[in-house]
C-alpha cells in the first residue's frame, strides 16, 4: 500500500490553532453581512431543479413523471419539517433570525410565495405530461365519461374493495369534527335529503390502506385516482340524498419531533412521539380549485389554520402518489434498465471479501458497482467460523434489509454482534424501532446512541481470528446501509484492513456505546467537533500555500452547505487566492463569484438519473487539483451545523494510491466535468443549466459505461484501461 504524506514545507507551516482562530475571527468580522443565501429558499430552488427534470426532453415520459412525483414528496417533507418549525417559532414568539438575517415570519412569507409558484409549476407540468402519456398509451381518467367496460369494472371494484373501507361522517353539532391524519385526504360533500329537503354536510376520509391510483384491466393502460372513483360512486354512499357539491382536500401536519433531554427510555419516548407526530398541528391545507367557499371556511375554522399555508390545486392533491403510474410495465417509456457491476477485485478472490480487502484497500461506487458486496461482506462474516465479532451502525436500513438479516444470522451463529440503531432517523423511526426489536430478539446487543446527537456515521467493523491473533476489517460509507436507495443514490464504500483505520473504528464504537471520548485517533476525524477541526486545518493549509505564492485549491462534493462558520472559512480562503470548486446538490448558503468575497469560488449542482449523495473533500496540498499529493477525504457528513456539531460523523482520509485515484481523478473530477446534468449557481442565488457544449459529458452515463478503477481489479494491468477524463493532473477545473 502506498501511504501518502502531506507535510507542508517548514517555511509556510500555519500558526498554532489558537493563533489561526484569532486571526480568522478578526477577518470574519470584516466580511459583509449579506454574504449568505437563505437556507429555506435555497432548498426550494433545489426542488425546482428536481422539478425541471420532469420537463427534460432527454428522459422517457414515465421517468419525467417520476421526477414530478419526487418533487411532490420532497415538498411534503419540507413543509412537514422546515415550514412547521418556522411556524412554531412564530407562534412561540422566538426572535431567532436566519443566517441571512430574516425573522421566522418573514421567511414564512417568502416561503409561501415560493411554494405557491412551485405548486403552480407542478400542475402545469402535470397537465402536459398527462396529455403526452395519453398519446403514448397511458391514460389517467379525470373528467371524461367512462366506457361501458370501464364503468362495469369500476363499479365492481368500488363495491368489493372501496365501499367497505369508507365511513361517511356527518358534520353537525351532534357529531364531533373527525380527526384527519397527517398526509390524510378526504372529500367534503354538501347534500340535500330527498325526503324533507334538509341540508347535510358529510365528510369521507380516504383510508391510507387504499391505493392512491387504480389500474383498470387491459390495454391501453388506464388509471383512475381514488378520489375521482369515490366521487363518481358517491350515490352508493348516500342513498336518499341529492349531491350538491363535493370537494377534495388534503392536510399536512407538523412532523418534527423534539427530543427531551431527560428522556430516560428512548424506545418508549419514540413510540409515544411517533403517535404525537401523527396528530401534530396542521401546517398545510390543499384544496381542489373548485372547492366550495363555505366548506373551505368550515375547514379553516375546524383545523385552526394559524400560520398554515392554503393552496388551491387543479390536479392531484398529492403528486407523490403518481409514483404508482411510474410502475406501469412500459419499458419504452422508462430508462433502459441498468445492472450494477460486481467488483472484479472481489471476484478475482473467488468472492472472498476478506481476501480482497486484505490484499489492498478497495473503494466501491454505488450504484454503478453493486451494493451486494457490502451485504456479502456481512453475510460472509456471519457464516465465517473465524469471525468473532461484528459492530455495525444503522441509520436507515429499509423495510426488507439484507443487512439486518446478516446481523441476525451472525448473532444466531454465536458471534458477538453490536448494532447501533439510530432512532432519530427522521421518518424512519418506526422502522428502526422494528429492526431494533428483531435484532434484540436474535441476541444482538442493540445500542441507541446518544439522546442529543444522531449517530449518522456509516461504519461496519468485523473482527476475525487469523493465525495467532486477530485482524479487523472495516467498511466506511457515505450512504446508508439501505439496499433500495443504494440502487439510486451515488455513494462510496471504502473497505480496509489497515490497523490504523480499524483501531479508530474501535474507538468510534466505544464512544457510541460507552461515551468514551475517542482521543488520539490516527486516521479518522470524528464529530462532534473533530470533522470541523480537520476541515479547518486543511483549509488553513491551503490559505498558507496561497499566501506563500504557491498554488492552492479545494474541491468538495456535498449534498448541502449551510454551516455559516464553514462558509466563512471558505470565503477567507477565496480572499487569500485559493481556487475553490464546489459540487453541492441541494441547499447552498454560500454566495459564489462575489468580487472581493468569493470570486475564486464556483458552485454547481448535479441533478440526474441518480441522486448524487457521496461526500468528498480534496485539498491541493501545494499544487493544482487533481494531483497525487492531494489530501483526499470521504465522509458521512455534509457541510451543515448539525453534521459538524450535533451528530456522530466520520471524515475518512484516503491514502491508498489506487483508491486516491478512484475518488479524486474519477468520481470528483467527473462531477466537475459534467455538462449535461449540471446547474451553475450565480452570485444572486439563481441556478442556470450548464451549456452542454459541442462535446457533452454526462457523469452518470460515464460511470454506467466505464468500469471504475477498483471495479476492474487486475484487468487494469491487462491493457484495458479506464478512459482518461479530459482534465489531466495539475490542470484547473
Amino acid at each position: 500500500m502506498v501511504d501518502r504524506t502531506h507535510a507542508l514545507p517548514h517555511q509556510i507551516t500555519p500558526k498554532t490553532a489558537s493563533e489561526r482562530d484569532a486571526l480568522n475571527a478578526t477577518a470574519i468580522s470584516a466580511l459583509p453581512n449579506d454574504r449568505f443565501f437563505n437556507r429555506e429558499l435555497s432548498w426550494l430552488q433545489f426542488n425546482r431543479r428536481v422539478l425541471a427534470e420532469a420537463r427534460n426532453p432527454n428522459y422517457p415520459l414515465l421517468e419525467q413523471l417520476r421526477f414530478l412525483s419526487i418533487s411532490g414528496n420532497n415538498l411534503d417533507e419540507f413543509v412537514m419539517v422546515r415550514v412547521a418549525g418556522l411556524a412554531a417559532q412564530v407562534r412561540r414568539q422566538i426572535d431567532e433570525v436566519s443566517i441571512d438575517g430574516l425573522s421566522a415570519s418573514r421567511q414564512l412569507q417568502d416561503i409561501h410565495v415560493a411554494i405557491s409558484a412551485l405548486v403552480e409549476a407542478q400542475y402545469e407540468i402535470f397537465t402536459d405530461l398527462v396529455a403526452a402519456l395519453d398519446s403514448a398509451g397511458v391514460s389517467l381518467i379525470t373528467s371524461r365519461k367512462l366506457a361501458k367496460a370501464e364503468a362495469e369494472f369500476l363499479s365492481d371494484y368500488f363495491e368489493r374493495r372501496v365501499l367497505p373501507a369508507l365511513t361517511p361522517q356527518a358534520i353537525d353539532p351532534a357529531h364531533p369534527f373527525p380527526f384527519i391524519a397527517n398526509q390524510g385526504s378526504g372529500i367534503l360533500f354538501s347534500l340535500v335529503r330527498v325526503a324533507d329537503g334538509a341540508p347535510v354536510n358529510e365528510m369521507v376520509l380516504i383510508p391510507h390502506a387504499l391505493p392512491r391510483f387504480i389500474r383498470l384491466p387491459g390495454q391501453p393502460a388506464t388509471w383512475i385516482g381514488i378520489e375521482e372513483l369515490i366521487r363518481r360512486k358517491a350515490a352508493r354512499l348516500f342513498p336518499g340524498f341529492r349531491i350538491l357539491t363535493s370537494g377534495i382536500f388534503r392536510v399536512l401536519r407538523d412532523s418534527d419531533m423534539e427530543i427531551e433531554e431527560d428522556a430516560e427510555d428512548l424506545v418508549r419516548y419514540f413510540r409515544t412521539a411517533i403517535q404525537r407526530r401523527r396528530r401534530g398541528r396542521v401546517i398545510h391545507l390543499t384544496l381542489e380549485d373548485t372547492f366550495d367557499p363555505a366548506a373551505e371556511a368550515m375547514l379553516r375554522d375546524q383545523l385552526r389554520l394559524d400560520y398554515a399555508l392554503v393552496i388551491k390545486a387543479r390536479g392531484p392533491l398529492s403528486m407523490n402518489g403518481l409514483s404508482a403510474l411510474v410502475e406501469e410495465e412500459r419499458p419504452d417509456l422508462k430508462f433502459e434498465p441498468y445492472s450494477p457491476r460486481y467488483p472484479e477485485r472481489v471476484l478475482e478472490h473467488n468472492g472472498d471479501c476478506f481476501a480482497a480487502i486484505r490484499e489492498k484497500d478497495i473503494v466501491i461506487q454505488h450504484p454503478f458497482e453493486s451494493f451486494d458486496v457490502v451485504v456479502d461482506f456481512l453475510h460472509q462474516a456471519a457464516a465465517d467460523p473465524d469471525v468473532v465479532a461484528i459492530k455495525q451502525t444503522l441509520y436507515r436500513a429499509g423495510k426488507q434489509s439484507a443487512v439486518i438479516a446478516a446481523l441476525i444470522a451472525a448473532a444466531e451463529a454465536g458471534k458477538s454482534v453490536t448494532a447501533v440503531v439510530e432512532l432519530k432517523a427522521r421518518f424512519d423511526e418506526e422502522q428502526n424501532l422494528h429492526w431494533a426489536s428483531e435484532l434484540e430478539n436474535a441476541g444482538v446487543q442493540v445500542i441507541y446512541g446518544f439522546v442529543d446527537w444522531k449517530t449518522h456515521a456509516k461504519v461496519s467493523m468485523v473482527v476475525r481470528r487469523e493465525g495467532d491473533g486477530y485482524r479487523t476489517y472495516c467498511h466506511f460509507g457515505t450512504g446508508n446501509y439501505h439496499p433500495v436507495t443504494a440502487r439510486i443514490y451515488t455513494d462510496l464504500s471504502f473497505f480496509t484492513a489497515d490497523p490504523r483505520f480499524c483501531r479508530d473504528a474501535g474507538l468510534l464504537f466505544n464512544f457510541i456505546t460507552g461515551y468514551i471520548e475517542p482521543k488520539g485517533t490516527e486516521m479518522l476525524a470524528i464529530s462532534p467537533g473533530g470533522v470541523r477541526a480537520r476541515l479547518y486545518e486543511c483549509i488553513d493549509r491551503e490559505v498558507a500555500y496561497a499566501r506563500a505564492g504557491k498554488t492552492a485549491a479545494i474541491w468538495a462534493k456535498l449534498n448541502a452547505l449551510t454551516d455559516p462558520e464553514l462558509i466563512n472559512r471558505l470565503y477567507l480562503a477565496s480572499q487569500a487566492g485559493v481556487n475553490i470548486a464546489l459540487v453541492v446538490r441541494g441547499i447552498c448558503c454560500l454566495k459564489p463569484g462575489v468580487p472581493g468575497l468569493s470570486e475564486t469560488i464556483t458552485v454547481k449542482s448535479v441533478i440526474g438519473r441518480f441522486l448524487e449523495h457521496s461526500r468528498i473533500w480534496a485539498f491541493g496540498n501545494g499544487a493544482a487539483l487533481p494531483n497525487r499529493r492531494a489530501r483526499v477525504f470521504i465522509s458521512s457528513a455534509d457541510g451543515m451545523s448539525r453534521n459538524l456539531d450535533r451528530r456522530v460523523e466520520v471524515l475518512v482520509p484516503i491514502r491508498n494510491s489506487t483508491v486516491h485515484d478512484q475518488v479524486l481523478d474519477q468520481v470528483m473530477l467527473a462531477n466537475l466535468l459534467d455538462t449535461e446534468q449540471s446547474w451553475q449557481l450565480d452570485s444572486s442565488g439563481d441556478y442556470h443549466r450548464t451549456d452542454p457544449g459541442p462535446q457533452p459529458f454526462n457523469v452518470h452515463r460515464y460511470f454506467m459505461t466505464n468500469p471504475s478503477l477498483s471495479g476492474r481489479g487486475a484487468a487494469l494491468t491487462q491493457g484495458r484501461k479506464v478512459p482518461k477524463l479530459a482534465l489531466r493532473r495539475g490542470g484547473a477545473a
